[in-house]
This record gives C-alpha cells, sequence and structure tokens, in this order.
C-alpha cells in the first residue's frame, strides 16, 4: 500500500465501491456481493475493477477509509490528500483536521454540504459529477408521468374489438365519411404534459433533473423545500417557489422528491390529499413511505387522486394481492428508477479517475 495518503469517502452503500476498486484489503465477502449486486448488467465485474485501476494511475492500490459521521470524518482525515461526501458536511472543522487535504469530491452534482469558499481559501479543490443515476430515475418520473397520462399500462397491445371490451371500453366505429379516426376506442380521460402544472416537493439532485425535462414538455413548475433557492438557479429551473399548501391546491402532478427517514415518513397524508387539486395525479419516485400509504388508498377509492405512480414499492419483493394492483389508475415498478447499473458504474468510474488526476496534478 503507498504511503501518500488514505482517501477518506462517506459510507454510502455505492460509495463503497471505491473501497472496493482501490483498497486491496477490502473483505472478499464484500467484494462477492457487489459482483452479485452488478452481474444482471455487468456480468463480468473483476474486469470493470481491473478497468477502472488501469484508468486511475497511482490512485491504486490506496486505503480507503468509510465514515458514517462527522465525528469518524474528522478523525480519518489527518494524513488523506482527497475525501468523497455524498451527504456529510465539510466545512472549517473538518478543513482543520484534513490539513493535507487536496480535493474534495461531492459524490454528486450541487456542492450544498460543502463550503466552497473555505475549501478555496485553504487551496482545496472541490470536484462535482452530475450523477448518470439521478438523471435515470427523473426518466423514471416523467415515463411514469406520461404512462398515466396517456393509460399506457391499460392500453399497450390492447388493440382488438375483444381486448378494448375486456378492458371496458365499447367500439363503436366514428361515420368516416365525415370525420378522421384518431382514438377510434373512444378512450376519455387522456391527459397531456404541456401546460399542465407540476410541483416537486424538494428541488434536489433528482428534483431538479425532473423538473428541467418537465421544462421540456412545456410544464409549469411550482417547487417547495425548507430553504429557497437563489433566484438565479430559480430562473435557470424555470421553477416558482411555493408554499407547500399552494403547491398541493395548484398542482396537476404532484412529484415528493424528499430523503427517506423518520422526519419524511407519511409527509404526504390525510390533510395533504384533502388539500391537492381534484383530480391530480401523485408520482413517487424517491421513497415510498414518503406518502402515508392508508391514506394514499383512501385519496384512490374517493376518486380524489386521479391516479398514483410508485418506485420503489412499500415492501420488495411486493405482493400480488396487493391492494394497489387494484386500482386501473396505479402504476407500480419494482424498484428501477435508477438503472441500469452502469448508470453507478460510470459514475463512480468517472468519479475515482477525476480525483486521479486531481492529485497528479
Amino acid at each position: 500500500m503507498p504511503a501518500d495518503g488514505a482517501l477518506v469517502v462517506e459510507d454510502d452503500r455505492f460509495l463503497r465501491v471505491v473501497g472496493v476498486v482501490l483498497d486491496p484489503n477490502t473483505p472478499p465477502e464484500r467484494t462477492a456481493a457487489y459482483a452479485d449486486f452488478f452481474a444482471h448488467d455487468e456480468p463480468d465485474f473483476d474486469g470493470y475493477c481491473r478497468r477502472v485501476r488501469a484508468r486511475v494511475g497511482k490512485l491504486f492500490p490506496r486505503e480507503v477509509r468509510l465514515v458514517e459521521t462527522q465525528a469518524e470524518m474528522r478523525a480519518a482525515l489527518p494524513g488523506s490528500p482527497a475525501l468523497v461526501v455524498e451527504s456529510l458536511r465539510v466545512g472549517n472543522e473538518e478543513l482543520a483536521a484534513g490539513t493535507e487535504l487536496r480535493v474534495v469530491q461531492k459524490f454528486g452534482f450541487s456542492p450544498r454540504n460543502i463550503d466552497t469558499a473555505a475549501c478555496a481559501a485553504n487551496g482545496i479543490k472541490v470536484l462535482t459529477i452530475r450523477r448518470r443515476a439521478n438523471i435515470a430515475c427523473a426518466e423514471l418520473a416523467i415515463g411514469l408521468m406520461l404512462t398515466l397520462a396517456k393509460k399506457l399500462h391499460r392500453l399497450a397491445g390492447c388493440i382488438s374489438v375483444e381486448q378494448l371490451r375486456e378492458a371496458g371500453y365499447t367500439y363503436k366505429p366514428f361515420d368516416r365519411r365525415h370525420t378522421p379516426n384518431s382514438n377510434w376506442p373512444r378512450i376519455s380521460g387522456l391527459r397531456v404534459l404541456n401546460g399542465a402544472t407540476l410541483g416537486i416537493i424538494g428541488l434536489g439532485e433528482i428534483g431538479r433533473e425532473i423538473a428541467i425535462r418537465a421544462a421540456a414538455f412545456g410544464m409549469r413548475i411550482l417547487y417547495y423545500q425548507r430553504t429557497r433557492l437563489p433566484a438565479a438557479e430559480e430562473r435557470e429551473l424555470a421553477a416558482t417557489y411555493v408554499p407547500l399548501e399552494t403547491l398541493l391546491t395548484q398542482s396537476d402532478w404532484v412529484v415528493p422528491q424528499l430523503p427517506g427517514g423518520p422526519a419524511t415518513r407519511s409527509f404526504i397524508g390525510r390533510a395533504q390529499f384533502a388539500q391537492m387539486k381534484p383530480g391530480a395525479f401523485l408520482v413517487n419516485v424517491a421513497r415510498a413511505d414518503i406518502v402515508d400509504r392508508a391514506a394514499l388508498i383512501e385519496a384512490l377509492k374517493s376518486g380524489r387522486l386521479g391516479g398514483f405512480a410508485l418506485d420503489p414499492l412499500y415492501e420488495a419483493p411486493g405482493r400480488h394481492d396487493d391492494e394497489l394492483l387494484g386500482f386501473d389508475n396505479v402504476v407500480l415498478s419494482p424498484h428501477i428508477a435508477a438503472q441500469p447499473r452502469f448508470n453507478a458504474l460510470d459514475d463512480l468510474a468517472d468519479m475515482m479517475e477525476g480525483l486521479s488526476k486531481e492529485l497528479a496534478a
């Protein structure tokens, strides 16, 4: 192991791959677990590790110190030239502990948890990465919105009179001597995203990616979170800050993009469903328990909620008799938002290569 300093890395389940790739002392069972985790998209995980090691030069081999808390991070920083964080804060205390730091890497695009001015004052480079996995989550959110808007989950492959009848649609031909023939099954209730209002609760990394794509569809974008964004960022994202109640009452589509944990559990419950515009849709690609399940089912049964989409599920694996599957305006998918696995693998490879270049400079 070279004596040029350990790499300090926040102990995120994806960031653990940094240790698997760079640290020869990683336990074999962890390497095997990640080989299994990635196998359906990358069957040659050992080959992936070898390819990344070839790209990162003297960064490999390297001791990788995984830290979970602020205190652990400060204790691990002495002697380290580089720090990788996702949500842990980096400020004056951390920089005072890491006197040999040359680079701080944010595992994400927005370094809001990093005091960039303090880093600059100490000659420390701050790196960011626009994660492909976050982009994939945003793509799924838009895909689920389109699925509900166009009823694709009910209509895909439903092209015969018999199939339509089974789906609840009675075929009656138009008088083609006078009319066009579009929507010949007479499907009612179809929606367009253009001109609709999207309310995003939490305009973080994934929320921003959703906003960018929603703007391309011509949607009006509202957002709510504890801290309002600077005006320049609001203009860039074409997003308007409003109180939560305003967002709920005005939005045709509501996307809660919040982290998991006690503070956000059942963030959307009976009171919030009561505030939502009748017929609005709810799309959740964050954490299932952000939405109170009992209140959700009540809102679906009453007809107040126009539709619902969820990824990941309330339990994994799900159940074939899940009550939510009984609603024809609900779409469930089995935790595929950030996929394929190459999103994470490529993000991590690019990040490690970027660190290697900074440390070699």
